[in-house]
């Protein structure tokens, strides 16, 4: 998601939750993403994930297609963009994950997929954003231009 702030634009970024990110900010933040199954349409996943990691449901507008990118780890991520804003009364409401923490202890915690969301001036969110996602951040801009 984007927004445009006078002649600034702004993108909205996910923070991973869970203890492995907790003291972790540049290069680690991420677009709102998940797993697409087999056969199921990228877009309404896209948008499920949105609604998912966030809470809330993506804004129904126009949908900039930004193209693919294959991460460091090897997962393809395909991304969208749209225009939209958080309300003033947001609340961040992720989902969770279970895992064993502390390791090796046998006990089970849960976390919050995504911990914070918050938007970004483009030069910001390429110092926050995980590396192989910065491409989006060009790709909206030339889309936009």
């Amino acid at each position: 998601m984007f927004r445009k702030k006078g002649d600034a634009l702004e993108v909205l970024l996910a923070h991973p939750g869970g203890p492995y990110f907790r003291n972790k900010d540049g290069g680690c933040w991420t677009i709102p993403k998940g797993e697409i199954g087999e056969g199921e349409d990228p877009v309404s996943r896209a948008r499920m994930e949105f609604e998912e990691e966030l809470g809330i449901a993506a804004p129904a507008g126009k949908l900039i297609d930004l193209g693919s990118v294959k991460q460091k780890g090897g997962k393809t991520v395909h991304a969208w963009a749209v225009e939209g804003d958080l309300r003033d009364d947001f609340r961040l409401s992720s989902n969770t994950f279970e895992m064993e923490w502390p390791p090796r202890s046998g006990k089970l915690a849960r976390f919050p997929e995504i911990d914070r969301a918050e938007f970004f001036s483009v030069e910001l969110a390429e110092t926050k954003i995980n590396p192989a996602q910065s491409i989006f951040l060009d790709r909206l801009i030339s889309a936009l231009a």
